[in-house]
């Protein structure tokens, strides 16, 4: 782990499958500590940024790096150094909450020394010290969450990448899950979080929207509702795209 330096840093980045442009030359920063939001409709291009970033994918051109760490040269070094949480959570619905936390902690290297210790934190921070021993798939969507981000920080991980952690799972616990994110970052983590739902983006630092693999706007919440004389990011990202889509049929 590195402590200089941007948390991320992306410069035009691409990445193509075959004449599809998924990713389309975007250029960002995340800071240390910072809630980042990637803010898009599905298909813009957010998860396969994330793949890419936690060095799952190789870009078709450009650079980026996480950690300091480069994504094309040095994926082993990225993925020993973050947390990531897909949208599936990743999770096994025949074990316990415990034996799946049990697992991570193995397939993370936590010391086992350090087990006890870890796991213990992770059913507190989760709220899961009472369903310990509960069957995975006998927990409702929003505890599955919770163990999912519980089992992504095992090995304390200064960077975090939650590819749309809250999708399928009801207000209520969209909002929970938002209190551990804001926890995490105060605890020091870097969390970069992808989303669709339009009424996230205004709990993040920091935000990209993302449309079809482009970046069309970045800054603060506030920034980006003051710039475009808007009072909610909802408006914003719809006023965005009718933008984008006048340029292109232009």
């Amino acid at each position: 782990m590195t402590t200089e330096g941007p948390a991320v840093a992306i410069h035009d980045l691409v990445k193509t499958f075959g004449k599809f442009t998924a990713v389309d030359h975007i250029s960002l920063e995340v800071k240390r500590g910072e809630i980042f939001g990637f803010l898009g409709p599905n298909g813009a291009g957010k998860s396969t940024t994330i793949r890419i970033l936690c060095g799952l994918l190789t870009p078709t051109s450009g650079r980026a790096t996480v950690d300091g760490f480069d994504v094309a040269t040095e994926p082993e070094k990225i993925r020993a150094d973050i947390g990531y949480m897909s949208q599936k959570f990743s999770l096994y619905d025949d074990l316990t909450v415990e034996e799946n936390i049990e697992f991570f902690s193995g397939i993370y290297g936590v010391p086992r020394s350090k087990r006890p210790e870890r796991k213990a934190y992770v059913l507190q921070m989760a709220g899961l010290t009472e369903r310990h021993d509960t069957l995975t798939r006998l927990l409702s969507g929003g505890w599955k969450q919770r163990l999912a981000l519980g089992c992504a920080i095992l090995h304390q991980p200064p960077i975090l990448f939650l590819d749309e952690p809250t999708s399928g799972v009801d207000p209520i616990a969209r909002r929970a899950f938002w209190d551990l994110i804001y926890s995490l970052s105060e605890k020091g983590h870097t969390v970069f979080v992808s989303t669709h739902y339009m009424d996230e983006a205004e709990y993040c630092h920091r935000l990209a929207l993302l449309y079809k693999g482009r970046i069309t706007a970045l800054g603060a919440p506030p920034e980006l509702k003051q710039k475009y004389d808007l009072p909610t990011m909802e408006q914003v990202f719809v006023r965005v795209i009718e933008e984008e889509d006048r340029k292109a049929a232009a």
